[in-house]
């Protein structure tokens, strides 16, 4: 059985910079991007919209009451995002069979818990995070720091609801995971480094 390991994130604390120096640390294969690009490729949708439907919980075109009332066929929102993670789903297995690895994001967690995945959470002080979010992206200077926490907010929102809405688990939760840490005095380098002996 291969080892794996998998990685939950907030948003601008370098979990998915501290996922690529842990794969670099330990000779293992690297998934981020790629497990988007493969959906794409199995569905015949745009990268960008397969991220887009990732990045939020599953949408009905109606509430359930009227819904399950009026709409008598399949919702095709709802049953195209559940497409979209059961594709997600088939290539995470995949690329947990075909090697060591390391998987950032996409529910990796959950969906290969009966493999037995050594399960990180990357977490950092929201200081921390701005910082970060205004290093990766130069744009992110235009924005106050009010506006900059607002979207970091806003991307862990919609990150928790999609984690929930398929696992049935709270995100973050420190029960569901093997190891969290915070990088805010630790940066990505240094935490790699210590989590690459511990595995």
């Amino acid at each position: 059985m291969n080892k794996i390991v998998t990685i939950g994130r907030e948003f601008g604390s370098g979990g998915r910079e501290l996922g690529r120096r842990l794969a670099e640390e330990l000779g293992f294969a690297y998934y981020d991007r790629e497990i988007l690009t493969g959906i794409a490729e199995r569905t015949a949708l745009s990268e960008g919209y397969v991220q887009q439907v990732l990045e939020h919980r599953p949408v009905s075109l109606f509430p359930i009451t009227v819904g399950r009332s009026l709409h008598l066929g399949g919702d095709p929102m709802l049953d195209q995002s559940r497409a979209i993670y059961q594709q997600q789903a088939r290539i995470l297995k995949e690329m947990a069979q075909n090697s060591n690895c390391v998987l950032v994001g996409r529910c990796a967690d959950y969906i290969l818990r009966d493999e037995g995945p050594f399960r990180l959470f990357v977490y950092a002080e929201m200081e921390s995070r701005l910082r970060r979010c205004r290093e990766k992206a130069p744009e992110n200077e235009q924005l106050t720091d009010k506006e900059l926490r607002q979207q970091i907010l806003g991307v862990d929102k919609n990150r928790a609801k999609y984690y929930e809405f398929y696992t049935g688990r709270r995100w973050g939760d420190k029960l569901n995971y093997d190891l969290c840490v915070n990088t805010t005095r630790t940066g990505p380098k240094e935490a790699a480094q210590a989590i690459a002996r511990l595995v």
